[in-house]
């Protein structure tokens, strides 16, 4: 009877041995270095189990063995609260690091940034060339992409269904799988709402008959300056003439109209070529934006100076020198040819 104690004593102790072994291997699990490539990401799949999380570790190499794992996994259940997404494994050194990021549910990020004066054709580049979005639009026409943001029609040609100046400019965050048609819409609805801010809250008397003239209109402004504390300045000098009933006479309607035949000169060929966008020919308003106006733009056009200026040509220092009439126009364009001489010639 002692012995038959004795051995079942030893038996316990034994088993009792083993399990504090194995329970110190699972928990010591935790420090396992995870071998990390630059750059590499990990996708998990809703509904990964924890012998699917040691196989995909395993298979993505992070890990030379996974099984402990699963145990890991059952013994600590606060570790086991993982997160379907794609996550980036910069700074993960540990398999307590990286189970710490997938339970955390911080995907990777990625953007893409849109800059105001640029054209919906830029824009669809940047969308193409964004890593891991998904691409849905690439064989889409512009009137089909028009549709699918729910732009409103409120041009004066209601079959024109233009997406050019309809996107706020902005760097916008995504994470992978996200679409390209969901960033596009995050961006109409805010150029959407700050179109409507601007119009509702716009100066009184100005010559524009619905909003989307003031988004046209800002968007040429976008085009004339980069210089933001003049465009309020450039704003008065088109609607001056919108109101004079004047040609607005604007080189980068001009431009867009060319299309792809403006080689970086205008030509007087081209300033009397009959185009909907050569201001230099039709009266008023070109038919669509030409560029994505900023915000900036918009509430320049919406509260522009109150200036008595028709005129206004580069000053050779970035910003523009405006004037009252043809007269005075001319002498500042002989004075902006003057410096520019003096400059190629220095060169």
């Amino acid at each position: 009877m002692k012995k038959f104690l004795i051995a079942i004593l030893l038996l316990i102790l034994i088993l009792a041995g083993a399990a504090s072994f194995a329970y110190y291997k699972i928990t010591e699990f935790v420090k396992t270095p995870v071998n990390v490539q630059a750059d590499q990401l990990l996708t998990i799949e809703r509904g990964t189990t924890g012998s699917k999380l040691a196989t995909l570790f395993e298979q993505e190499k992070l890990i030379a063995d996974g099984k402990l794992l699963p145990y890991l996994l059952k013994l600590k259940p606060e570790l086991n609260k993982i997160k379907a997404g794609t996550y980036s494994l910069e700074n993960v050194k540990t398999v307590q690091d990286l189970l710490d990021l997938l339970n955390s549910g911080k995907e990777v990020q990625f953007n893409v940034k849109w800059i105001e004066g640029k054209t919906f054709k830029d824009w669809r580049k940047d969308l193409e060339n964004a890593p891991h979005l998904v691409q849905t639009l690439k064989d889409k026409s512009n009137d089909e992409i028009f549709t699918l943001l729910d732009l409103p029609d409120v041009g004066r040609n209601l079959e024109l269904k233009n997406v050019e100046g309809w996107l706020y400019p902005d760097t916008y965050n995504y994470t992978p799988k996200s679409t390209d048609l969901d960033l596009l819409k995050r961006s109409a609805e805010r150029m959407k709402k700050a179109l409507n801010k601007a119009w509702n809250e716009r100066d009184e008397d100005l010559p524009l008959a619905n909003p989307y003239e003031m988004l046209i209109l800002a968007s040429i402004v976008e085009k004339e300056t980069g210089v933001a504390a003049e465009r309020a300045k450039v704003a008065s000098v088109f609607i001056n003439r919108l109101k004079a009933k004047m040609k607005l006479q604007t080189d980068p309607t001009v431009i867009y109209g060319m299309g792809e035949n403006y080689n970086g000169n205008i030509r007087k060929k081209d300033l009397e070529t009959s185009t909907p966008y050569n201001t230099y020919v039709i009266d008023g308003l070109p038919p669509t934006p030409i560029a994505m106006p900023s915000e900036s733009s918009l509430q320049a056009v919406a509260h522009p100076e109150k200036t008595d200026f028709y005129y206004f040509v580069a000053d050779g220092s970035g910003g523009h020198k405006f004037t009252r009439n043809l007269n005075e126009h001319n002498k500042a364009v002989q004075e902006y040819l003057r410096w520019y001489r003096s400059k190629k010639n220095a060169k």
